[in-house]
């Protein structure tokens, strides 16, 4: 009888804080009443479409990709303690789709180096960008000085008006609207690293070898340019891990040319410890330590949260984003991860053990990785394989997921993109079908089983 009366006061209780609750994940398909009480906060979920489109209805999906929102309550008592400080509101990834604020006036080209057959698509694009779309146009100073572009008279009037910069040297963070990349993966790594804060829209055109996060093809780029203009396109939100490296001044100081360190962060930006050097850098793909040219196996411990859960022995470890899931991670046996997954790979690279898996752990935790006092050589780590440089006893590297993904503009959406580069870039699961039975096979097949079954 007591516990009859318990049932009813609680149904009450519940009953007079919320009528129906909605799962967010499933787009209100599933409500929960009196019936499923779900302690805390109803969850809403908004559609962000951009103000070009008729209707966001158009491009409403049946299913999230974020995953159901757990019942947070567990048999007729017990319940998740609610922290309102670790609440967030996340937007369904399907939904994610570029907006302006205003018009944007200025793109940063990035051409790949050193390629011939790219000097036409780039002279192409700028000449669309500045006098069709009367837009302001970045490229680097290097890009300037390739002899084809110096010795093509035709494309003098429109070289003129290029704002230029220097890497390393030259801050343009706030001064461009979009991206436009021209070649493979690496033009995308590169506009990464150009950027240590925010970072604009990137728009990629696979004009490389590989081309995995470079979706675009260039044959109708003039539209397809337009459509980003304008706000209609969707994008993919590729998390980046945030590195911050602090080494013991052995007697040597960090170069800083125009008051900008290596890697484009503002000095005065940078931490400072006593006796130590410390730097900065956003990665997009993933942070390698590896032995370096030592014949040694690499002994580096690797912490998770402030608790030591393992000792790498072998060539080194990779640490990786979900983006960077599919490159030297792939390459080492890790699982592909889709970028929309909140998530950090631990890869080990060639460990001197049979039960070393890849691990994947949650976005949040921060990674520190520091030499053992058992090592017999030191170590090398380089951030999307640029950057490389030596860690000592003493140093340490720690790593977290950043709050400034690369928010990469998709040809159709998140999903239909990742699957088509793995299936174009990667070939997986690729193979012969196997043939099907003709009849008289299957008639034989089925003999087989039926002499078996009477013989059993």
């Amino acid at each position: 009888m007591e516990m009859e009366q318990e049932k009813v006061n609680m149904s009450k209780a519940l009953s007079a804080d919320s009528g129906s609750y909605r799962c967010s994940a499933c787009h209100g398909d599933e409500d929960w009443g009196s019936k499923h009480p779900i302690r805390g906060r109803a969850k809403s979920r908004s559609l962000s479409a951009s103000p070009a489109l008729a209707s966001a209805k158009e491009f409403r999906r049946t299913r999230s990709l974020h995953g159901p929102c757990p019942v947070t309550t567990f048999g007729p008592k017990a319940c998740v303690l609610q922290n309102p400080q670790t609440i967030m509101h996340i937007q369904d990834p399907a939904s994610q789709r570029l907006t302006w604020n205003k018009s944007p006036k200025s793109v940063l080209v990035i051409k790949k180096m050193r390629d011939a057959s790219l000097l036409q698509p780039f002279k192409e694009l700028c000449t669309y960008l500045m006098e069709e779309n009367n837009m302001i146009v970045y490229v680097e100073k290097k890009v300037l000085e390739d002899p084809a572009m110096v010795s093509d008279d035709n494309f003098g009037a429109v070289k003129k008006k290029f704002c230029t910069f220097r890497e390393d040297y030259d801050d343009i963070s706030n001064q461009i609207d979009f991206i436009i990349c021209l070649g493979g993966d690496g033009t995308l790594l590169y506009a990464s690293s150009l950027f240590q804060g925010s970072v604009p829209p990137v728009m990629a055109f696979h004009l490389g070898s590989l081309g995995f996060l470079t979706p675009f093809n260039f044959e109708n780029f003039q539209s397809q340019v337009t459509q980003v203009i304008q706000g209609n396109a969707a994008v993919v939100l590729r998390s980046r891990l945030k590195v911050r490296v602090v080494k013991e001044l052995r007697g040597k100081k960090m170069t800083m040319p125009n008051g900008i360190s290596e890697n484009g962060v503002l000095a005065a930006d940078l931490d400072t410890e006593v006796g130590k050097q410390v730097m900065q850098y956003q990665v997009l793909n993933e942070v390698v330590i590896d032995r370096g040219p030592s014949s040694y196996l690499s002994n580096v411990d690797v912490y998770l949260d402030g608790h030591l859960i393992t000792t790498v022995q072998g060539d080194g470890v990779i640490v990786s984003t979900p983006t960077g899931s599919t490159a030297y991670a792939a390459a080492a046996g890790a699982s592909m991860i889709h970028p929309n997954v909140p998530a950090i790979m631990i890869t080990p690279i060639c460990p001197h053990s049979l039960s070393f898996r890849p691990i994947v752990v949650p976005a949040g935790v921060e990674l520190k990785i520091m030499l053992s006092p058992e090592a017999r050589n030191t170590a090398w780590v380089s951030f999307d394989g640029r950057k490389r440089q030596e860690i000592r006893h003493g140093d340490s590297i720690s790593i977290t997921t950043s709050c400034y993904p690369l928010p990469s503009i998709c040809v159709r959406d998140p999903v239909s993109d990742w699957f088509e580069s793995l299936a174009q870039c990667l070939h997986w699961n690729v193979r012969k079908k196997q043939a099907h039975f003709t009849e008289e096979e299957e008639e034989e097949e089925e003999e087989e089983v039926e002499e078996g079954e009477g013989e059993g």
